[in-house]
């Protein structure tokens, strides 16, 4: 009996002794991570069983991405097929309201200026040597859409897939931090006080349901490959604004969104295996998915100087921040910002327009670069 216990005991140190320092550190963090989902609340729906996925999957012994473990399944019939984020897109499509961006459609202009970082950060990253599919699933993460750099990732440079996506939806979480001094320094105080109209309902039913057809349409076309991306985002939105599937629409934004994301947070987290995601190599990616960021806050308030320069100071260049796809955030970040220099400022609704311009010019760039592949014939 005493044997059987010390060789019980034995079995425990040797468990707490094969820990490599590699694993504890990304115990450590996977901890970190959990404190930043549930103390302070940033994107906890995908922080937390990320973060718990990275705890779990640096157990000595556990196997759970060992061919047939129970993780390993789970990513390759969801990630590795690209099934998880494109249910998202539905969902995302299902809880979206393009209203504000039909009401002013010029707003739109917003949300592509707000996808230069992406561009001007895959040229730094081709330039420090990075082969390109791992550099656009880089320069992706200033597109500030979780789903869309999962799914480009996921599909090009699996190898990245925890870095990357860390990376996306922990600087998502930070948009309120970033966002504010860049929006300072790039504006004056008069473009800060500019009060901008308030937004009316005067979209028809009609023209909500013709819109996600018809971009689903032109977008595809122009770039096909992004098809699944569009379509299943616009597909969302098609149900909830169609008004006869609302059991559809509603399980969508709610059960399938909440499953999918529970699943896709454990996978990502389960990517983060210490020998794999401890490197300069991730290190080098958080800070071109931090710098692509910025650079799409910057050009998006820059163009909205322009745009407030041609219409003679109608546009508060405050909304060009919203233009990227850190959807409702971004344009939450806008309207409070536009209330401390003017409180008769509300900005919301105008933001949000560009916000949900943000969306779809971060699929479209997305869409761009992965037919461009497929032309040059690199993947």
């Amino acid at each position: 009996m005493d044997q059987a216990i010390a060789a019980g005991l034995g079995g425990l140190a040797a468990g707490f002794l094969s820990l490599t320092p590699q694993q504890a550190a990304m115990i450590a963090i996977g901890c970190v991570l959990l404190y930043l989902a549930i103390s302070r609340g940033l994107e906890p729906l995908l922080l937390l069983p990320i973060g718990f996925g990275a705890i779990i999957v640096n157990i000595p012994g556990s196997g759970l991405m060992a061919p047939g473990g129970v993780l390993r399944t789970i990513y390759d019939a969801g990630v590795l097929t690209e099934l998880f984020p494109v249910l998202i897109f539905i969902g995302i499509g299902a809880m979206t309201d393009f209203g504000p961006l039909l009401e002013n459609p010029r707003i739109l202009l917003l949300g592509a200026a707000g996808q230069f970082g992406i561009f001007i950060v895959l040229l730094l990253a081709l330039a420090l040597g990075f082969p390109p599919l791992q550099a656009i699933s880089i320069a992706i993460i200033g597109a500030m859409d979780g789903p869309t750099a999962i799914y480009v990732t996921s599909k090009y440079a699996p190898e990245l897939l925890g870095a990357v996506s860390v990376a996306a939806y922990s600087y998502m979480s930070l948009v309120p931090l970033v966002q504010p001094p860049i929006m300072r320094a790039l504006t004056t105080k008069a473009e800060k006080t500019i009060v901008m109209p308030t937004v009316r309902a005067t979209v028809s039913k009609r023209t909500k349901i013709l819109f996600p057809i018809v971009v689903t349409i032109i977008g595809s076309i122009i770039a096909p490959q992004g098809t699944p991306l569009l379509g299943t985002v616009m597909l969302g939105n098609l149900m909830r604004e169609s008004g006869v599937v609302e059991r559809l629409a509603n399980m969508s934004a709610n059960e399938l969104a909440n499953i999918v994301t529970l699943l896709l947070g454990l996978c990502i987290g389960a990517t983060m295996e210490g020998e794999r995601f401890l490197n300069l190599q991730t290190l080098t990616i958080f800070a071109l998915g931090f710098l692509a960021i910025c650079l799409d806050t910057v050009c998006g308030v820059l163009f909205g100087k322009l745009m407030c320069a041609a219409t003679g100071g109608k546009i508060n260049p405050l909304i060009g921040a919203a233009g990227i796809s850190a959807y409702p955030m971004a344009a939450r970040v806008v309207q409070t910002m536009g209330q401390r220099y003017n409180r008769r400022n509300y900005l919301l609704m105008h933001a949000m327009g560009a916000n949900t311009g943000g969306q779809l010019g971060s699929i479209m760039a997305a869409a761009i670069m992965l037919s461009v592949i497929a032309g040059l014939g690199i993947a």
